[in-house]
């Protein structure tokens, strides 16, 4: 969420963003409504004054005149009330919809086709023969059934077995023992969440066809039903972030840093047809995430987003899996995104490298939704900045392992780093 001041100052950059990041929302009509409720709310409070005076007044003396206009008062009041929560409700809607506005030299395109390499690192295998990708080396190997999965779960459902399930386990408890001992402290947060949760991270409104909710959310103590709707999160961001919601830190306790270790839920309504066989797009995953507090200041925040991607690219470098990094183009990079990197692992089945991992500056956009501020060393509350990483996500990792790590004779070589992890060097059927 932008400060509707800011929205007023900066009009023309805010209605740019919309049209960069693809997005329909009326600025103008925005900032029309806002000097509605502005009157409105001032013309309440005028009323309430002469109300209070008049009160006042007819604590000494009553009159029949009096108590007329005091009955007159209190219906004009109710009826502004409930114009101004009309339009207050419209305001607050087309607030949540404005997005943050990229930084400079943020490559301007509809979707990932325009994103921009940054760099590249590691060497693509060169086989002397005819690879497989992760569902074939996953069959044969009897350590992926997807058949069954699907028979149990649907769509998109899957099995990890016997090695395959030891190594989803591995590489993840690897990543967040990694995350430790960076000094980010770690957090295992409920799954299950409230509307203000993905509100406040901006997954909604944008993205709620992407999210499940509970059908049945449960039942009070009393046995009175829960009518407040609960959702199953994609990520564990929105959790990390509504750890801070409606604080006020203060600012030598910044830069705060927390990852999280959670499964993770998502619909993909939203790609229909995409990547409908194996383990790349799937509805539920594991994932490790990072996520950051820090000062209210560009520079800072700017230093802190390479370092988490810097960390995530360690990781890769740990595995020896070849990768690129890019960075996400305005219609690609999601309504509160300031800057955005997306880590690309090398996937021989693919034939091209597929998103790993996603680093992102959302600067104070989320921190005014959630209401998470800091009081620096002068007294001053500020909004803080935030960001958030992928550390690992699984099983997704385990195709660019799968298949950059397999051999003629079938099996496939685990990782050195992840060796003490699995108690097994290789994978043989």
């Amino acid at each position: 969420m932008l400060d509707i001041k800011f929205i007023k100052e900066n009009r023309e950059a805010v209605k740019e963003a919309v049209k960069k990041k693809y997005m329909k929302v009326d600025i103008d009509h925005l900032l029309e409504i806002d000097e509605k409720r502005r009157k409105l709310i001032q013309e309440c409070e005028s009323l309430k004054s002469e109300q209070n005076k008049l009160s006042e007044g007819m604590a000494k003396e009553r009159s029949d005149d009096d108590i007329k206009k005091s009955a007159e008062l209190k219906e004009r009041i109710k009826s502004l009330k409930e114009g101004l929560n009309a339009v207050q409700k419209e305001y607050d809607e087309l607030m949540l919809l404005v997005p943050n506005i990229p930084v400079e030299g943020t490559p301007v395109g509809p979707n990932d086709e325009s994103n921009k390499i940054v760099s590249e690192w590691g060497k693509k295998p060169d086989f002397d023969f005819e690879p497989k990708d992760h569902v074939k080396i996953g069959s044969d190997l009897d350590i992926i059934d997807l058949e069954t999965g699907v028979k149990v779960s649907g769509f998109r459902g899957y099995y990890l077995k016997n090695q395959g399930a030891a190594l989803h386990l591995a590489v993840l408890w690897y990543a967040y023992q990694k995350m430790i001992k960076k000094g980010f402290n770690p957090l295992v947060g409920p799954t299950l969440v409230k509307d203000f949760v993905l509100t406040g991270s901006g997954h909604f409104p944008f993205g709620k066809e992407e999210v499940y909710q509970i059908g049945n959310p449960g039942k009070l103590s009393s046995g009175e039903s829960i009518k407040e709707p609960l959702y199953l999160a994609g990520t564990s961001e929105p959790t990390l972030l509504s750890y801070f919601s409606d604080k006020t830190l203060e600012e030598k306790d910044l830069p705060v840093k927390v990852c999280g270790f959670s499964p993770c839920y998502r619909s993909e309504a939203g790609s229909y047809g995409k990547d409908t066989k194996g383990l790349y797009r799937i509805h539920e995953f594991m994932k490790v995430e990072q996520v950051l507090l820090c000062r209210n200041d560009i520079d800072e925040s700017e230093k802190w987003l390479d370092e988490m991607r810097l960390i995530s690219e360690e990781i890769v470098r740990d595995l020896k899996l070849p990768y690129r990094v890019v960075q996400n183009s305005t219609g690609d990079m999601g309504a509160g995104k300031y800057k955005m990197y997306d880590i690309e692992t090398w996937m021989p089945g693919r034939g091209s490298y597929g998103e790993t991992h996603s680093d992102s500056s959302l600067t104070d956009w989320q921190a005014r939704r959630l209401n998470i501020r800091y009081k620096d060393s002068e007294g001053n509350v500020k909004f803080v900045h935030t960001l958030n990483n992928t550390v690992l996500a699984s099983p997704r990792i385990l195709i660019a392992i799968l298949e950059n790590y397999q051999r003629k004779d079938g099996s496939v070589e685990m990782p050195k780093v992840l060796r003490d992890f699995l108690g097994f060097k290789e994978i043989r059927k």
